[in-house]
């Protein structure tokens, strides 16, 4: 372990998930472990251009790991995207005496944290973000959590439909990727899935696919949107329209970043965590947690942010034929 780290940081950016309360919770303890002091900063990026920095202790981070959204608050800072926030951010880092920060998100929090590093603070990246849609790992912090929380909600709204013999259309989180509505479209048994990644706009096809299978006495339709499609509610006005089948949208919005994280999201981000604060005491900065082919690893992070993810083929393929509509 480095001598010349007697103090690190450690902070939440970006949009919320589940699990991220026990990142900081292993960082903490850690942290603390290795003989290092631990400060918490509050509201990500924003709460450090600010000084809402705190002192943790093992007691500071009890009873948390159970617990969604995060304790320590977190914040867009468009400051921080311009090099005087980030000297900024360097200099007050320096004068708090912190040596590194582990900086949980997704892609975005990790150029902040590859800027730090520009500017000699130790970082290391954690990913947190429900949307998976981070290239260089296999898993993301808050996932699991979020798509069980969505795959319950689309179940009741199912039934609801089943008995009106409606056609559904739910829109679900994941910005411009579709890991979540394509997890969700299987899970919940969706007769179309629509993806960033390879929808094709062509609403007749939905059409004829909920007009064929009405025909073959099937009494619902379940429509999964992802959230980079949108216009959920004037696509269900145009299917109705044509078919002359009610058509409800639901969109499930931020429900999918709240709720008590998983058993899963608690194990992944807690040896996530650990992993992190590990990488710190020895020195290491600019690097990202991942998890790659069963093993936790750490890439640099100018290398993760170049790295591509896309939707598997086969994954895809088995969507389209488990819905019928191949």
């Amino acid at each position: 372990m480095s001598d010349t780290i007697k103090t690190i940081g450690v902070l939440t950016s970006g949009g919320d998930a589940p699990g991220m309360n026990a990142v900081v919770r292993a960082v903490v303890r850690k942290a603390i472990t290795n003989g290092v002091n631990v400060k918490g900063i509050k509201k990500g990026y924003q709460g450090l251009l600010n000084e809402e920095i705190i002192d943790m202790h093992a007691g500071s981070v009890a009873d948390i790991i159970q617990k969604g959204g995060t304790v320590l608050g977190t914040a867009r800072c468009r400051e921080f995207t311009t090099e005087e926030g980030q000297k900024l951010g360097a200099e007050i880092c320096r004068k708090h005496g912190i040596d590194g920060i582990v900086v949980v998100g997704g892609d975005g929090s990790y150029k902040g944290a590859a800027a730090l590093s520009r500017q000699g603070i130790n970082t290391i990246g954690v990913p947190g973000t429900i949307d998976l849609d981070i290239s260089c790992t296999e898993y993301t912090i808050g996932f699991d959590t979020a798509v069980n929380t969505a795959m319950e909600a689309i179940d009741k709204i199912r039934d609801t439909s089943s008995s009106h013999e409606r056609c559904s259309i739910i829109e679900v989180m994941g910005r411009a990727a579709g890991y979540l509505a394509l997890w969700c479209g299987i899970a919940n048994g969706a007769e179309d899935i629509l993806l960033p990644e390879k929808y094709d706009f062509n609403e007749q096809q939905i059409i004829n696919n909920i007009i064929r299978n009405r025909k073959r006495g099937k009494t619902h339709h379940l429509i999964i949107n992802a959230e980079g499609i949108g216009h959920s509610t004037s696509m269900a006005r145009r299917i109705e329209a044509a078919t002359g089948i009610e058509t409800r949208a639901t969109i499930l919005g931020y429900m999918q970043r709240g709720g008590s994280p998983t058993c899963k999201d608690r194990y992944f981000a807690s040896v996530m965590g650990a992993y992190a604060a590990d990488l710190l005491c020895q020195g290491k900065s600019n690097r990202v947690v991942c998890y790659q082919q069963g093993q936790f690893v750490d890439y640099d992070i100018e290398e993760a942010l170049n790295m591509k993810k896309s939707i598997s083929e086969y994954e895809y393929e088995v969507s389209r034929c488990l819905s019928g509509n191949v």
